[in-house]
């Protein structure tokens, strides 16, 4: 920089900073506190995955792949969406091994967008769609849900914020921040309208394991008329415990799937080999294992949302994913002013809701990811913030 000029691109100077890191940046500030904000599993990666890098690195497994990922990890997706979730594609020219969702999320939209188009997205959501979508210089168009209905997009909203010019609708079921699903009702109308107006649809379907209750996730890409119109996205970070492997894939369309392999060997190369072949043991050998830890958050989230309730912060109970969204409303602040008055009281650390787009306001993200015990010792210590509030709210 000389002077004042900026080089920056405009389009990248004005994106806001991601509201988890830049409120975990305060926490780092106090390493004495029991985070309920990072999404990240608890647990370690079981240990045959482990072990598969380990023995990987052993024999020299320390190059470059194809750039579309190797080719027995890509059949091994296939083999696994085939068997859990009734989705057939050609692991030839139908799957790409990305570097963790988020870059499959970047390739989607940077191989769909043209400057101008617009993108339809439900939120309160992931902090990376509405950027995404703007490194593209298309257009967010942001689709409220409510805690009312749990937070599952309601079609009729949906097709109420739809503009001439959207071109792609990215869902996330379930959703992160919420643990909102959606049912095979309400899948099938997103579906017929996303027909009805001819759309892309980007659907991030990563917390599709951590689905409780017995429920079994089903994937709008099974609908009739999806499969051709559906990029399927879809890691190893949340149900294996793998956030480190930085391990995903997509799945769509040939065409489809070819131009983002573009924009990925260019920027990217490929995944890294040795989390690919970590995610073929993943696949194979580890559904008990994944079982385990969803039930242990199923658990979690259980006695997490029931004590929210009880402490006075209404709290729905999500169907899926390991977070809870609690509304902290009722004291006369902003929902960062609460969040950062728990920390500094109690050293308790949650995320705003409005880190996760505007319909976030009044809203917190409390991931239940971490061991019951920590969990337990939380909630207590957001009771008695809680219990101080009131009675200054009522003195």
């Amino acid at each position: 920089m000389t002077g004042s000029k900026s080089y920056v691109a405009d389009h990248v100077r004005v994106l806001p900073k991601s509201g988890i890191r830049e409120f975990f940046a305060i926490v780092e500030q106090n390493p004495q506190a029991i985070s309920l904000g990072v999404g990240e599993p608890d647990f370690v990666t079981p240990w045959s995955i482990r072990e598969a890098a380990i023995f990987a690195l052993e024999r020299g497994k320390t190059t470059y792949t194809n750039n579309f990922g190797l080719l027995r990890l890509r059949k091994t997706f296939g083999e696994y969406l085939r068997g859990h979730f009734d989705l057939d594609y050609n692991p030839e020219n139908e799957i790409l091994v990305t570097v963790g969702v988020s870059e499959a999320m970047d390739l989607a939209c940077r191989a769909l967008l043209n400057p101008g188009d617009k993108v339809m997205y439900h939120e309160p959501c992931f902090v990376a769609y509405m950027p995404s979508i703007a490194m593209t210089h298309a257009t967010p168009i942001a689709v409220p849900t409510s805690a009312k209905d749990d937070f599952a997009l309601d079609p009729d909203v949906l097709a109420q914020y739809w503009q001439p010019g959207v071109k792609a609708l990215i869902i996330n079921f379930p959703t992160n921040p919420t643990g909102g699903v959606a049912d095979l009702e309400r899948l099938r109308k997103i579906a017929k309208f996303a027909i009805e107006k001819d759309l892309i649809v980007i659907s991030d379907e990563v917390y599709a394991e951590l689905t409780f209750d017995g429920e079994k996730h089903v994937s709008i890409a099974t609908l009739p008329g999806m499969r051709e119109r559906t990029i399927f996205l879809h890691g190893m970070s949340k149900a294996w415990a793998m956030t480190g492997f930085r391990l995903g894939y997509a799945c769509g369309p040939k065409d489809i799937i070819d131009a983002m392999m573009k924009v990925h060997q260019y920027a990217m190369m490929c995944a890294p080999i040795l989390s690919q072949e970590a995610a073929v043991e993943a696949l194979k050998n580890c559904d008990a294992e994944v079982e385990k830890m969803r039930d242990s958050y199923q658990r979690r989230r259980d006695f997490i949302v029931r004590r929210f309730n009880e402490i006075g912060l209404p709290c729905h109970c999500p169907k899926a994913t390991f977070y809870s969204f609690p509304n902290v409303s009722g004291f006369g602040m902003s929902e960062r002013d609460f969040c950062i008055g728990l920390l500094n009281a109690e050293n308790v650390a949650i995320v705003p809701g409005t880190a996760f787009g505007k319909v976030g306001a009044g809203f917190a993200r409390a991931s239940f990811s971490t061991s019951y015990e920590r969990i337990t010792t939380a909630m207590e210590r957001i009771e008695r913030h809680v219990g101080r509030l009131a009675a200054g709210k009522n003195a």
